[in-house]
């Protein structure tokens, strides 16, 4: 597999990856949409069809890692690693243009949905307390910032990074355990398996942080989100931006050890 075929196959992957997932947290949480409040079951079931598409798409290219804490684990499990970094370019660039077709989707819906009055202020408010509301979302997470990345419910570090190496660590030894069956990894059953099993991290693990459980998939986003020109958006909450990197990374590479020991 060149490095070409791996850029532009994780780049394409975890475009669409990023296009589907945004695009079902947009449906949900911005007003005027016609799936509004439809809810987390709803934002599960979209995330594991992102997956499944991106991986569908991009498996015969680059292996459809579509996240660096996957390319951590199958390189902890297989030693080779100077491939890494090619991998992880595509997945962040990849991760960026997907946040960014998710803006360019919804365009209307963020913007009618961040200069709301019931949103910016409520109705009657003084413009005093307007600009007191747009400063505080300026210094903390803003009123979209959940479309682009994740956040916690209860801000604890530590938990917090406990949970997305833990919900990871489930991932990831899930995908590298699709090679005990034959033929498995390399068929579209092994695609729909790992699809079905964000679904389950996403419903049993989700609630805490959000369930980033890839670092490209937070990081990329946030920064797209830091830079796009959207009224009354708030800050990008860069105080938290380490934990959805840091614990995935930290869950894929438990995740390849483990294999090793348990299964190699």
């Amino acid at each position: 597999m060149s490095t070409s075929d791996i850029l532009i196959g994780e780049i394409i992957g975890t475009g669409v990856l990023i296009l589907l997932g945004g695009g079902v947290v947009a449906g949900v949480v911005l007003k005027r949409t016609k799936s509004f409040n439809a809810g987390w079951l709803a934002i599960t079931l979209g995330w594991g069809l992102a997956v499944l598409t991106g991986a569908y798409i991009s498996v015969g290219v680059s292996g459809a890692h579509l996240n660096p804490a996957v390319t951590v684990g199958i390189a902890i499990k297989e030693g080779a690693w100077d491939k890494v970094p090619f991998y992880f370019a595509g997945q962040l660039l990849g991760a960026m243009i997907g946040a960014v077709l998710v803006w360019v989707a919804y365009y209307g819906h963020f913007v009618a949905h961040l200069t709301d009055r019931e949103v910016v202020g409520g109705p009657g408010a003084q413009a005093t307390a307007v600009a007191d509301r747009e400063e505080k979302q300026v210094k903390g997470p803003g009123p979209v910032l959940g479309v682009f990345s994740t956040g916690p419910e209860i801000r604890n570090a530590a938990q917090n990074l406990a949970t997305e190496a833990i919900g990871t660590f489930v991932l990831v030894l899930a995908i590298l355990s699709l090679g005990l069956t034959e033929g498995l990894a390399v068929s579209g059953t092994g695609v729909l398996i790992v699809a079905l099993v964000v679904v389950g991290i996403g419903l049993s693990l989700g609630g805490p942080t959000g369930y980033a459980i890839n670092p490209a998939r937070d990081l990329g986003p946030r920064i797209v989100h830091a830079l796009l020109p959207l009224p009354n958006k708030g800050g990008s909450d860069w105080s938290y931006a380490w934990v959805p990197v840091v614990g995935p990374l930290l869950g894929g590479a438990l995740a390849g050890g483990i294999y090793q020991l348990a299964f190699a």
